[in-house]
């Protein structure tokens, strides 16, 4: 069964849409604003990679472990609430980073900063299915991703110039007007969802929703957060293969991760008219694998790869269908989870990748010091597509079930 409440909407309200996407673009700008910057100023103190590992596990670890908090969070409380209070919390939080000289007060306060994140993310994807039309949807998830990849760009690279020209604490106070951002965001918002209206209907309902009775996500989800364990160990690896292996410049590394976050952005507008080809749930799931072992691809023949250029090439095309990955998830989950459970179906999605990333990194850093990166390039792109092939078996079971029985509904 598919919930349609995104169709119940009789007309698009494309300022909300617009409103959302940039202040996700501000966010995602200011997120990457701060890690690297403190990042370098952990390196400049000499504080050693035992606490740049403990900046980036306290920035990720939050997504994951808060999600079974922050989804009935999202679900239950009013967003506009939501989004202003956090967001004003995270604004003070990094304003406070800025005057922090101790390692530990800066990483826990990164740390507070991701549980932020961990709700502001998810509330704002449960709003897009109840700001647009259905047949909009993909439109407008186009949007959202294509900003929040303008703000990953822009992040890193401004960082690098401000900490050079500034030091550290201006773009860490610039990063608390970022934050602001998600606040003003909240206040100008018409659409809503979760507080006294979701309470309401949860009353009426009879059956909660939950992932695990809807095996066709859950099967998703689970190769979903596999494949990003594979593309985020590459992450680890690719500087030392780009620099070392192939002998390329730091320009020429740029310019490699670079083209990754521009195909996705291309391959959201791409796949955004793709998508709409797909009336029927299965067939949209049976895409979201397609499109997980399709990404896999460039990576596993760039282990091949002579030179840098190509690296390029394959990157490139990577994104475009990493960029179709996050159209064809999204708007599955908002047409398979009803509107007052997408908060916790998006947080559960989230976890996914961030799960995976996490994992990822973790093993590729383990692993680069008895392999080679061109042999762990080779292992991680082909442990993704072996993954998608073990998940086509419970996502087949799962289409066969639902052409039989609905998904428990909530």
């Amino acid at each position: 069964m598919s919930f349609t409440s995104a169709s119940a909407v009789s007309k698009s309200r494309w300022g909300d849409v617009y409103v959302t996407a940039g202040s996700r673009a501000l966010s995602m700008a200011g997120d990457a604003l701060a890690a690297t910057t403190l990042a370098l100023a952990l390196q400049d103190r000499g504080a050693g990679g035992l606490a740049v590992s403990g900046l980036w596990l306290a920035a990720t670890l939050p997504l994951v472990a808060l999600v079974p908090l922050t989804g009935r969070l999202i679900d239950r409380y009013d967003s506009r609430t939501l989004l202003v209070a956090t967001g004003l919390v995270q604004a003070l939080v990094c304003t406070a980073l800025a005057f922090v000289t101790s390692p530990i007060a800066s990483i826990a306060l990164v740390g507070v900063l991701a549980a932020g994140l961990a709700i502001t993310n998810p509330t704002f994807a449960a709003l897009m299915p109840s700001m647009v039309t259905r047949d909009e949807l993909p439109k407008a998830s186009a949007i959202g991703q294509t900003a929040s990849m303008i703000g990953t760009l822009l992040g890193p690279a401004a960082a690098g110039f401000l900490v050079g020209a500034f030091g550290t604490r201006p773009p860490l106070l610039i990063d608390a007007v970022t934050y602001l951002a998600v606040a003003v965001a909240g206040l100008l918002i018409k659409t809503r969802r979760g507080g006294a209206a979701a309470t309401t209907t949860t009353a009426r309902q009879e059956t909660p929703w939950r992932l695990r009775a809807d095996g066709l996500l859950l099967a998703t989800f689970l190769a979903f957060g596999v494949v990003v364990a594979g593309v985020g160990g590459v992450n680890v690896i690719e500087v030392f293969f780009i620099r070392d292996t192939l002998g390329a410049s730091a320009s020429a590394f740029g310019l490699v991760t670079a083209s990754w976050t521009a195909g996705m952005a291309a391959g959201a507008w791409i796949f955004a008219r793709v998508v709409r080809r797909y009336d029927d749930d299965n067939a949209l799931a049976r895409g979201v694998l397609v499109l997980l072992g399709s990404t896999c691809v460039p990576v596993l023949i760039s282990a091949a790869a002579p030179g840098v250029w190509l690296v390029v090439l394959l990157w490139l095309a990577g994104g475009v269908l990493n960029g179709g990955l996050g159209v064809f998830s999204t708007i599955l989950v908002a047409r398979r989870v009803p509107e007052n459970a997408r908060g916790r179906a998006y947080s559960g999605l989230n976890a996914a990748a961030n799960g995976g990333a996490m994992f990822g990194y973790v093993l590729a850093g383990a692993l680069l010091g008895p392999f080679s990166p061109r042999a762990l390039v080779f292992a991680f792109g082909l442990a993704g597509v072996l993954a998608v092939l073990a998940a086509a078996l419970p996502v087949a079971r799962a289409i066969r079930q639902t052409r039989v029985t609905s998904p428990a509904v909530a």
